[in-house]
């Protein structure tokens, strides 16, 4: 350890412990570490900093000079412990065991923190503290004591209206304004100021890493800090001081601090958060015949107390509207690039008459149906009508039907309340819920039981709902976007789908047409779909070759477009050149499975059957050409592998064994 120790007069009192990696600068400047009140100082006058294996002085071109030993330094100086530093008037010990006296020390060193070091001579006498508090007596005052305690009414009502004020307050100086105004107004102090230390200050704090965050004079007087003995005191244990006479004693007041202002009179109050300082309020009286109090230092120390928890509270609002920006901005960032992701690609006439329609329903407000083969892009459709609506501002909220069970479906969309069912451990708002002021995609509609069916369609008439195991009714706004690519009207005749809940849906209805009936949006699709996955990847890759393309715009896509765009990112991704070629281009069989089907339908005839049995029979042929592979399967038929495990066990058909 090293330290430099300031001598004032006969004493030698400041100790500064310097520490490898800080430069500790001196000079008359208030940003020093080490501030000397001496005209013969310059504003930055020397710095000490380690290097190597030692410690060196460096003068900062000086107007007067810095003497070493009564040699002038030149540059560098190394410094060796005992040699003394001298300004003008002022001296500086450089030592690294702060027990060993300088010569002609008559006094106990004393650190920044006011604990002392042990030394051969005499201490001084102990420094003028009239009284100290650790709490508030305000803080246990009962209803007896309001009439028994003469005064604490009216301090207390003092506090609240200081506490009210300090509330209204939006940004931490204005709470610290507000804290001297009320203290002033209710002491006879003259000077005094808010101090802070930085957040996440390390333990224990020093008085240094304090700065002003308000100060307040009655007169024009700068801001002079109280002595580092009391702050550290104060920061130390956590407790007010009430100190009186302090311009006479040198352990209190230094010609650098409170002696230049004739202060009689002075409290120090810690602003405590918990067991933690986050800083400390200063109090001054210049008054020797008003001087501060007992009856002022406790009132401080409470007004202390609301501050901490008044900057606490403004921390915590500051960090919540620091989040929420952020958030915001990330949700800007999401619904920009959504809308990139999700616009409607194409110039053909289907994909024109699509937007018009869209444009025409998105207006209205009213329940949609999206009809359309799978990977057609009606979840696309949805989204669309959704930003071009006056809801567009509200979530966007999306719910596949057929990939869960009939209970957990109504949880999803209903919600339910804490203890509902087993794993129900809170409240939990349902996708209804969530798309409040907005717009709920319901997918694969048609897979919904008839009981949800039930509740879904009171939902859809305006009334309102109760989550799974509540009783309070809910109500909410909600515009219904539902998708399915089941032939509903079948399902009317056949009883799985509720009559009243078909018509209520089929209020305005968009049919989406399947990719082979635009072949000439393939092209931009595939151009879109590979710039995309190319910026996405890092892959090089810029374009598609014409013969790339002619393949791609031959072939029948029974998945549609989620088809088209599973293919060219895996090209994307395979391609080592710039261009994707044909090799690169991989096609599922189920478009020549689809072409066989559909030759041998020619040559045998028609066949008189539905086309649930037509379904059936072409899972199953895609089943039998993937080996059973569902997961492979169900990417080639478009469908999720859950929806594809629902239907086989509709069909009551497994694996046939080898």
């Amino acid at each position: 350890m090293a330290y430099l120790v300031v001598r004032e007069g006969t004493s030698w009192r400041d100790v500064f412990r310097l520490q490898p990696g800080q430069v500790t600068t001196v000079g008359r400047a208030p940003t020093n570490r080490i501030v000397l009140r001496d005209e013969i100082c310059s504003r930055n006058h020397f710095e000490v900093f380690h290097s190597g294996e030692g410690w060196v002085l460096r003068d900062l071109g000086s107007r007067n000079g810095t003497l070493l030993d009564n040699r002038q330094v030149v540059g560098d100086a190394e410094l060796t412990p005992g040699q003394v530093i001298m300004i003008g008037k002022c001296q500086l010990g450089f030592t690294d065991d702060i027990s060993r006296p300088f010569p002609d020390a008559d006094v106990t060193l004393e650190t920044e923190t006011g604990t002392s070091a042990e030394s051969v001579f005499e201490p001084p006498a102990e420094a003028d503290i009239l009284d100290r508090r650790s709490q508030n007596r305000y803080a246990m005052v009962s209803p007896a004591d309001l009439g028994s305690r003469e005064g604490v009414g009216l301090e207390l009502a003092r506090l609240y209206r200081l506490g009210l004020e300090m509330g209204v307050a939006t940004r931490s100086e204005e709470v610290a304004e507000v804290v001297l105004e009320g203290l002033f107004d209710g002491s006879c102090a003259d000077i005094g100021a808010v101090l802070v230390l930085p957040r996440n200050c390390p333990e224990p704090a020093s008085p240094s890493q304090l700065s002003v965050l308000a100060y307040r004079a009655l007169e024009d007087v700068p801001y002079q800090k109280v002595s580092n003995f009391l702050s550290g005191a104060v920061l130390g244990n956590q407790e007010a001081v009430l100190a009186r006479d302090i311009s006479d004693d040198s352990r209190l007041a230094s010609r650098d601090s409170l002696g230049e202002i004739h202060a009689r009179s002075v409290i120090c109050a810690p602003i405590r958060e918990g067991e933690q300082v986050r800083g400390l309020i200063h109090l001054y009286s210049t008054n020797p015949d008003n001087p501060l109090d007992s009856e002022d230092l406790e009132f401080t120390l409470a007004v202390a107390d609301q501050l901490a928890m008044s900057l606490a509270s403004l921390r915590e609002r500051e960090s919540l509207q620091v989040g929420l920006a952020r958030v915001r901005t990330e949700n800007q960032t999401l619904r920009s690039q959504l809308d990139m992701d999700t616009e409607l690609v194409g110039d053909s006439q289907a994909m024109n008459e699509l937007r018009e329609r869209i444009l025409k329903i998105a207006p209205t407000g009213a329940t949609a149906l999206v009809r359309g083969e799978s990977g057609v892009g009606k979840e696309l459709v949805a989204r669309s009508i959704h930003r071009n609506s006056r809801r567009k501002d509200g979530p966007f909220v999306c719910m596949n039907c057929a990939a869960l069970s009939e209970s957990l479906l109504e949880s999803e969309l209903f919600g339910h309340e804490k203890g509902a069912f087993t794993g129900a451990v809170s409240r939990k708002p349902g996708k209804f819920e969530q798309a409040h002021t907005g717009s709920l995609f319901l997918d694969e509609v048609g897979e919904m039981s008839l009981a949800i069916q039930a509740k879904f369609l009171r939902v859809l008439e305006g009334h309102s709902f109760e989550r799974v195991g509540g009783g309070s009714p809910v109500q909410v706004d909600v515009r219904v976007i539902a998708a399915t690519n089941r032939d509903l009207e079948q399902a009317v005749h056949a009883g799985s789908f509720r009559k009243d809940l078909y018509f209520r849906l089929q209020v305005v209805e968009i049919d989406v047409r399947p990719l082979r009936e635009h072949r000439d949006d393939i092209p931009h699709l595939a151009d879109h779909f590979l710039k995309r996955f190319a910026a996405r990847t890092g892959r090089p890759v810029r374009r598609l070759t014409r013969g790339a393309l002619d393949i791609l715009t031959a072939y029948d896509w029974p998945g549609n477009i989620r088809e088209l765009q599973n293919t060219v990112e895996r090209a994307v991704i395979l391609s080592a050149d710039e261009e994707v070629g044909e090799n690169d281009i991989q096609l599922s069989t189920l478009g020549r499975l689809d072409s066989e089907s559909s030759g041998t339908s020619r040559a045998s005839g028609y066949r008189e059957i539905s086309l649930e049995v037509l379904e059936q029979e072409h899972i199953l042929a895609t089943l039998e050409r993937m080996d059973w592979n569902k997961s492979r399967a169900a990417q080639i038929l478009g469908i999720e592998r859950s929806t594809l495990d629902r239907k086989l066990k509709r069909y009551r058909v497994t694996r046939p064994r080898r």
